[in-house]
């Protein structure tokens, strides 16, 4: 993989690990996506088979293969999201986030994804790993704008890029087959310019964290 594309990286802030996936991942992440699978069906591209089928440890081998070779060509930087137990040991798979669709030169520019165990949701773990992945995409990977597109029933996921306060900027109708139909997203951006006030966007998670609800 080309450096240059600022990755493969491993990124971190307490607890909160993301690292390239290994091969070894196949296994955690088979089991977390079997038993996720009402949490993160109706969220998600229809897929081309049964769940079960299409998230085995068999089927993570094409995804780990389709991940690698994107990210080879710098057109993605996936991630897979885990946690470190304070009293040390080994670290947790929970989760995914990916920059996609990166398109570089005058317009420098991606798309994010991620999703994450039902069981490790509401604890901050996913908009500490989006503002990680943000801030690495405007500093190590040179981009300049992220755009994060959910299906407005999504609320858990609203949820992520409303505490970062990243900007709703678009409706778009019928815009992915997701379970079945032609659903509409709302679309969310952030540009450098955006966060560069704040130091950037971990930074701005860290100080609203902080600030106790009005």
């Amino acid at each position: 993989m080309n450096r240059a594309f600022g990755y493969p990286a491993v990124l971190s802030d307490g607890p909160v690990l993301l690292r390239p996936y290994l091969r070894s991942d196949a296994q955690a992440w088979s089991e977390v996506r079997q038993l996720n699978q009402r949490w993160l069906a109706p969220w998600e591209a229809t897929p081309i088979g049964p769940w079960a089928q299409m998230n085995s440890t068999a089927a993570f081998k094409q995804v780990y293969k389709g991940l690698r070779a994107a990210a080879k060509e710098g057109e993605a930087m996936p991630f897979a999201i885990c946690l470190r137990p304070p009293e040390g040991g080994p670290e947790r798979f929970v989760g995914h986030i990916n920059l996609g669709n990166i398109v570089r030169r005058a317009f420098a520019s991606a798309y994010c994804g991620y999703w994450i165990d039902s069981r490790a949701a509401g604890q901050g773990i996913m908009p500490t790993a989006l503002a990680l992945v943000v801030d690495h995409a405007f500093n190590a990977a040179g981009l300049h704008r992220v755009e994060i597109n959910i299906r407005p029933e999504n609320k858990a996921s609203r949820r992520v890029v409303e505490k970062l306060e990243i900007r709703e900027e678009a409706y778009h109708p019928h815009y992915m087959f997701i379970d079945g139909a032609w659903r509409d997203h709302i679309g969310y951006a952030v540009t450098v310019e955006d966060i560069v006030g704040d130091g950037g966007l971990l930074r701005r998670w860290h100080r609203l964290r902080s600030t106790p609800p009005q």
